[in-house]
């Protein structure tokens, strides 16, 4: 099996645990690829799905295992804990060895621009007005997963790919979309307090790239709806791509790449196709 060698990869929201979460396209991911820093950006474990049920199959632990032999390979793996995993944050002190946890992560691309990566929890007050509202969403959000379910259920006995039902619903849903909005903002005013160029969060499964006032914002969405992750290429390309039965681009930024690479890489492609 061909590797893909990547300089980092940031994923978040696995749910392990969580019987949604598409562990097997994950495990794929992370076979198929080696990268140079692995940032889990919250939610890995979904300890919120596990006191309600016990399920936890065995490509579950496998992920985890993959996970480790990465960090054992070379390398660095980060944990920035989320509110589904809340509990890896009385931690952040200790020596896990292979593993860092951290609150937040800075990294720096190769040409220099700094990315702070956070879960996206710590936006929730910008977004949901009261506790009521915030228990309403998650009520609403069980549902659209039971509804994805056995929709996926369906198109895989009838031989389709994976399709997600519930990103779908949602992106019809206009106080979902007020919600996003906000929380993009939210995230892009916490990067620029902190003087970065750009912010990675996760938490709102809604994978996307954008910029905002000269701000970049990423997403890298989730395992549980659209398998998607957060690619820093060698030569600093950001991809956001979807990974299931077939890989697909979503999004892309050339913007933390050193010009000159941009040229160089022009004239190969104008010799090839001479």
């Amino acid at each position: 099996m061909n590797k893909i060698s990547v300089r980092t990869v940031w994923i978040s929201d696995l749910h392990l645990g969580n019987k949604d979460c598409k562990a097997q396209y994950l495990l794929d991911f992370l076979n198929r690829h080696t990268a140079e820093t692995i940032v889990l950006v919250g939610d890995i474990v979904d300890f919120y799905s596990m006191k309600s049920s016990h399920h936890w199959p065995e490509s579950h632990s496998q992920v985890l295992s993959l996970l480790l032999k990465h960090a054992h390979d070379g390398t660095r793996l980060i944990y920035i804990p989320g509110n589904h995993d809340a509990a890896v944050r009385d931690y952040l002190k200790f020596d896990f060895g292979h593993i860092e946890v951290r609150s937040r992560f800075e990294h720096e691309t190769v040409t220099g621009k700094r990315i702070v990566a956070v879960h996206g929890d710590e936006f929730d007050n910008a977004v949901c007005h009261n506790r009521l509202t915030e228990i309403a969403g998650y009520i609403g959000y069980d549902f659209l997963l039971f509804l994805n379910r056995w929709w996926e259920r369906i198109r895989r006995k009838a031989g389709f790919q994976y399709w997600s039902l519930a990103s779908y619903i949602k992106s019809k849903v206009s106080s979902a979309n007020v919600a996003i909005q906000r929380f993009e903002n939210a995230a892009v005013q916490f990067a620029r307090r902190r003087g970065a160029d750009a912010v990675v969060c996760g938490h709102i499964h809604h994978p996307d790239i954008k910029q905002l006032e000269g701000t970049f914002y990423f997403n890298d969405g989730d395992w549980i709806e659209n398998c998607t992750a957060l690619i820093e290429q060698h030569d600093g390309t950001i991809q956001l791509i979807r990974w299931t039965e077939k890989t697909t681009l979503l999004a892309e930024t050339e913007a933390f790449i050193d010009p000159e690479m941009i040229k160089l890489r022009e004239e190969k492609e104008c010799i090839e196709a001479a």
